[in-house]
């Protein structure tokens, strides 16, 4: 069978733990979902800008591939950011300004609204948050640090591109580049934190840092709630192929299906680098283990090798299986899905954003993975498109034009 991207070259791992048939459990109910992804919805659908990003029918390519649909949830112009990650850090910064004008005023009941007003201008501007970052993460939180009114310092490691560190300083946060990989610099980021005292708001978990992070993930939650909504009565996806990185992404998705859904929700697979598969390895083991290194993919994003200890709570039972794709794989992608090459509507897709469908389309070209998932022209796959070019000038290296150009050839009449 000879399907687009035949020479993916997949690394397969199915998770024995999954519990396909189990209610979503009061130990994922502790990290993701309830009351908590309800109030996190309400307030970020009513911030300024609020609108659902598109879900893409992808009809051409899924004929090319052999399936009965493809759905592209495009996280490309989501508040300007360019990212899902806006959803997250944003919204957790808010979190825990509110958290600290409770504690340092007794006033309960301060609102996301009074921190765009300013009410509170003359407690927030002397609190820091701070996080390390691939780039997409700290961008979010320190846009949300300069709309809620407080200070952000952003850390980055090595192989951060210039042009992600200039879109992070463009919302006025400090950036600090340190040595070694990301995990290297969450490090740094908690050992200065610590010592200058700032906040850290970190998208991945780990023992003793816990509330932060689920925060961020309750954000996440509700770009799976809009695929939904818009999913609508159609059929619902068999699959959901999803970008690993520390697991946040992935649990969120999972955890809203799984919570939503029971017992009909799709089978999940996460997708990740070779070159970072922690959580790959994490499933290989039964357990989260850290992988090493510089960790060096061009999926920059999902460039880590520690597992998040609460979206592993939800990956280990929820998880179908743990794929792995090569750096070659994610590129062709960007370009197939910036020609529109079997007939779509051009979509601009970062390098980090289409480990999903690449992970997907090398699974079908996978005799084993393929069975295993139970893949056939029956199968509809829905797909998280997490980024657009937030790297304007890799994206032109990798595609061949700007971001501008594609978007246009897509407004074009054929």
């Amino acid at each position: 069978m000879n399907t687009p991207l035949s020479n993916v070259k997949l690394q397969y791992a199915s998770n024995p733990a999954v519990q396909p048939d189990a209610p979503y459990g009061a130990e994922q109910q502790s990290v993701l979902g309830g009351a908590a992804f309800a109030q996190a919805a309400t307030q970020i659908r009513q911030w300024p800008g609020y609108a659902p990003t598109p879900l893409h029918d992808l009809t051409g390519l899924a004929q090319a591939a052999g399936v009965a649909q493809i759905l592209y949830k495009d996280e490309a112009d989501r508040f300007g950011l360019g990212s899902f990650k806006a959803l997250g850090g944003a919204y957790a910064v808010s979190r825990l300004l509110l958290k600290e004008i409770a504690s340092r005023t007794g006033e309960q009941n301060a609102t996301a609204e009074d921190l765009l007003s300013g009410r509170y201008a003359a407690i927030t501007r002397d609190i820091t948050v701070t996080c390390a970052t691939d780039g997409n993460h700290g961008r979010s939180v320190a846009w949300g640090a300069q709309r809620f009114g407080c200070q952000c310092v952003i850390y980055i490691h090595a192989t951060v591109s210039e042009g992600r560190k200039e879109a992070i300083e463009k919302y006025g946060a400090q950036v600090v580049r340190t040595d070694g990989n990301y995990d290297d610099s969450v490090r740094q980021a908690a050992r200065d934190a610590e010592r200058l005292g700032r906040f850290v708001v970190s998208d991945t978990s780990y023992d003793g840092y816990m509330d932060v992070p689920k925060d961020v993930m309750q954000g996440y939650a509700v770009m799976a709630d809009e695929a939904l909504d818009q999913i609508g009565t159609d059929p619902l996806p068999t699959h959901v192929f999803l970008q690993g990185g520390v697991g946040g992404l992935a649990a969120a998705v999972c955890a809203h299906f799984w919570e939503t859904l029971g017992a009909k929700r799709p089978k999940f697979i996460v997708v990740e680098p070779d070159k970072a598969a922690c959580l790959y390895e994490s499933a290989r083991a039964g357990k989260p283990v850290a992988v090493h290194g510089d960790l060096d993919t061009i999926m920059a994003g999902l460039a880590c090798g520690e597992v998040s200890l609460l979206a592993w709570k939800v990956l280990h039972p929820g998880a179908r299986a743990f794929l792995c794709i090569d750096d070659e794989s994610a590129l062709n992608t960007v370009r197939l899905l910036a020609e529109g090459r079997y007939g779509d509507t051009p979509i601009v897709a970062g390098e980090s954003a289409v480990a999903g469908l690449a992970g997907m389309l090398g699974a079908m070209n996978d005799p084993q993975a393929r069975a295993a998932l139970g893949l056939d022209a029956e199968s509809r796959i829905l797909v998280f498109g997490s980024e657009g070019a937030t790297d304007p000038e890799l994206y032109q290296r990798i595609v061949g034009k700007s971001a501008q150009a594609v978007r246009e050839s897509s407004r074009t009449p054929a």
